[in-house]
């Protein structure tokens, strides 16, 4: 079983975006603050994809 793998790139867009969250000036697209950690991952990896960075495909079950 291997882990998911992300790109550099992405990893550290992804951490920029965490500690953005962190401090408290993570915004979602409607302006309303991010209080959800789920929420801003998935905003970095939604960025990250924006950028064409090496992201993997979401599993199916």
């Amino acid at each position: 079983m291997s882990k998911t793998k992300y790109s550099d790139k992405a990893q550290d867009k992804v951490g920029k975006v965490m500690h953005e969250f962190k401090e408290g000036k993570l915004k979602s697209s409607s302006g309303e603050k991010v209080t959800d950690r789920k929420q801003a991952i998935a905003i970095g990896i939604s960025e990250a994809k924006e950028q064409g960075l090496k992201i993997p495909k979401k599993k199916k079950d």
